[in-house]
């Protein structure tokens, strides 16, 4: 078997690289100093220096200095871990051209926000280096002017809001020493009451769900005033007092989720229907659920803790038999007219929505009002103003004889007490 014989170098022999395979020195300083340069150039005419920066990406690699690029643009030089700027000996390197030196009025931001807009329409890759830059510069915060973070905040609005970056970045916010100094709900506070006064409530609204943000807007309120009065407070006295009211929307919406969550687990571990309502009530309260919204939650639980049979003849007899176990539960959140209406509403949509439940209707509207959970006002009520337009039709009809038995029975006891 031949085997393949190096062929001899000879000593002192250059090998030749080829140049795809050399590798430029990383170099932010030298790109610093050629973009500070020719900022100098444009004497701060902002169109000059829109022009400048599409054509210098022709020459400088915008790909490889991204970062420093909007380090530049946004605090004028490099910045270094902290927030300041890169020195030259004692003396800071920078340009005079970039969002910190701009005026706070929104004029201003608008007109330089431009910049931006220009250079990552005609370099599209540089968008995704802004949204790592975003992450990087907000948590310098601290080391920038109360000036500066409020043209930054500004700023930010204006760039979320044009979509050069996603609100998602906000969330870089939610760090220790910037919520612990009230820096983070600071500038979360600029950056809203300049979105609403810049593009709207609806906008803003839209992104704080698109963000993710929404259900987070408590973390960026300091540890030792992380109460419901002090947000409400802060939010409104700068005029956004429906950011207060999405945050209780908010609120409320997890809370039903850990209240859900927790009567299945408790049902789960079979605990007792005392003990079990305890619970639920405990929670109900301390979060503000009203028994009304209570009801539905519990409805939609019990229901799922039965494997249903798909024959009509059969599932009758099964929910029945299931739903009288949970009867004392559903009785301690049926307290009033309203809860029990919600009640039967969530029956009649349940019906409604599973195909074998409906002719089942009326023999569960039978056990609730057996058992006193509702009362015949209430399905009086129902019946003929409270029902919902799902299979009203076919509901009504069911319930149409036990209604007028219900008003014979009412005629009959009202004639008993005048005689």
């Amino acid at each position: 078997m031949s085997q393949k014989i190096e062929k001899p170098i000879l000593s002192g022999q250059r090998i030749k690289t080829r140049k795809r395979d050399e590798r430029e020195k990383y170099d932010p300083t030298g790109f610093r100093d050629a973009i500070l340069l020719g900022l100098e150039k444009t004497g701060n005419d902002l169109e000059a220096i829109s022009k400048y920066l599409d054509s210098a990406g022709s020459k400088l690699d915008y790909r490889r200095y991204g970062e420093a690029l909007f380090d530049i643009l946004i605090a004028g030089g490099l910045l270094v871990p902290g927030g300041s700027i890169a020195q030259d000996g004692d003396k800071p390197v920078k340009t005079t051209a970039c969002v910190f030196e701009q005026p706070e009025d929104m004029e201003s931001m608008r007109n330089f926000e431009q910049v931006f807009i220009k250079l990552m329409r005609r370099y599209k890759y540089l968008e995704k280096m802004f949204e790592e830059e975003m992450k990087k510069v907000l948590v310098f915060m601290k080391g920038f002017s109360p000036k500066n973070r409020i043209k930054l905040a500004r700023m930010t609005a204006l760039w979320i809001s044009n979509g050069s970056v996603p609100p998602i970045v906000l969330s870089v916010l939610i760090n220790e020493h910037l919520v612990k100094d009230n820096l983070a709900l600071d500038f979360l506070l600029e950056v809203f009451v300049t979105w609403k006064q810049e593009k709207g409530l609806p906008s803003l609204m839209t992104a704080l769900k698109k963000g993710g943000i929404e259900g987070r807007l408590m973390e960026f309120v300091p540890p030792n005033k992380r109460t419901e009065e002090y947000f409400r407070s802060v939010f409104e006295a700068v005029g956004l007092a429906d950011i207060v009211k999405l945050h209780k929307a908010q609120a409320s919406q997890e809370a039903k989720r850990d209240l859900q969550q927790s009567l299945i687990d408790d049902l789960a571990n079979k605990r007792s229907m005392k003990d079990i309502m305890l619970d639920v009530k405990e929670m109900a309260q301390r979060s503000g659920i009203p028994e009304h919204e209570v009801i539905g939650l519990i409805w939609s639980v019990v229901m799922t803790q039965a494997e249903w049979n798909k024959k009509e003849e059969l599932v009758a007899e099964q929910a029945v038999k299931h739903l009288k176990m949970y009867t004392p539960l559903f009785d301690a959140f049926t307290c009033t007219a309203k809860s029990e209406l919600a009640l039967l509403l969530k029956v009649q949509e349940f019906c409604y929505e599973n195909m074998c439940f409906m002719k089942v209707f009326q023999k569960i509207v039978l056990l609730f009002y057996k058992t006193d959970v509702i009362s015949e006002e209430v399905i009086l009520k129902w019946y003929k103003e409270g029902h919902s337009v799902k299979g009203k039709m076919l509901f009504l009809d069911q319930m149409k004889k036990f209604v007028e038995w219900l008003q014979n029975a009412e005629e009959e006891s009202e004639s008993g007490e005048e005689d």
